[in-house]
């Protein structure tokens, strides 16, 4: 019997696509129609336009090609202050039956903890939106803040701006917290640029056609990975092996929170087996690192 992750378990093609980053609108470096240009340039197939408390609809370089998913990020700074830490939502929704309007601010008032941050996510949620947790280290947020937090099914286990720009690149510890107690959460990859030097490095492969409506229900149902350069081909559970397949990296880790699976080393390795340990009983998902160092991430396959 084989167990395969829902992301490799239908045909079809990987679209690439970006769902955070910021532009001239709010308080970004690089104007919307050169931040449209750089991704459809770079191979991307779609783009969230998140300005901070600034819907977007409007795709600003349409000869492109590029599909934009409607969105934005909403936030709250909890100590007003600070500013820090902070609680940040982005949104991303369908172009028809959405709650929100193009160019509709929005606004949360400062102070409170993280667990006052619901509203923001229930918002989305009424306004027919997708809630992912933004970069929750980077936040300052605990992963028993995280998991206090209820209705939200992605979130950024990797953002370019926060490793790039502030050196914090591990959000994964959060991820495996939230797994390892029942949620169902999908893992992200995202650039969160505020110029252009940050762009194109994160990026969703999702497993969809390319629209707005196919785009949006393939992230909710995690038929996608995270990637920051290597690609994967297919991931696993056959005879008691964690099972990957994937372009050329030199390591391949098997993760889950309270059950550590060795690490494989090599070079130029495009997949490997690993034994699925007895106590592994809810989760596993896999890591690929390549040889400059970049990473993929599997979304978990689940276990009970």
């Amino acid at each position: 019997m084989i167990l395969r992750q829902a992301a490799f378990a239908k045909p079809g093609t990987f679209l690439k696509g970006n769902l955070h980053c910021h532009t001239t609108l709010s308080d970004g470096s690089t104007s919307p129609e050169s931040t449209v240009r750089q991704y459809a340039n770079a191979g991307y197939d779609f783009l969230a336009i998140t300005d901070h408390q600034l819907y977007n609809f409007r795709n600003y370089a349409p000869d492109t090609g590029l599909l934009i998913i409607p969105a934005m990020e909403a936030d709250r700074f909890l100590e007003a202050d600070t500013g820090m830490p902070v609680v940040h939502v982005v949104a991303i929704g369908p172009e028809e039956g959405n709650g929100y309007t193009h160019g509709q601010p929005v606004h949360y008032q400062r102070g409170g903890k993280a667990i006052d941050c619901q509203d923001i996510i229930d918002d989305v949620l009424a306004a027919n939106n997708l809630p992912i947790l933004a970069h929750p280290m980077w936040s300052g947020n605990s992963p028993e803040e995280t998991f206090a937090l209820q209705g939200y099914g992605l979130m950024e286990v990797w953002n370019s701006a926060s490793s790039i720009e502030w050196g914090v690149d591990e959000n994964t510890y959060h991820w495996d917290y939230l797994l390892h107690k029942g949620r169902k959460v999908f893992g992200v990859a995202s650039d969160d640029g505020h110029n252009m030097d940050v762009n194109c490095h994160g990026a969703v492969r999702v497993k969809a056609e390319k629209n707005v409506d196919s785009i949006l229900q393939a992230l909710k149902n995690g038929e996608f990975y995270a990637t920051c350069g290597p690609e994967i081909y297919d991931f696993y559970i056959e005879d008691g092996k964690i099972c990957i397949q994937c372009s050329p990296v030199s390591q391949v880790i098997a993760r889950n929170l309270t059950t550590p699976h060795r690490v494989v080393r090599g070079e130029n390795m495009v997949g490997a087996q690993i034994p699925l340990r007895d106590l592994c009983k809810d989760y596993i998902r896999v890591e690929i690192v390549d040889a400059q160092g970049r990473r993929a991430w599997t979304n978990p396959i689940f276990l009970k």
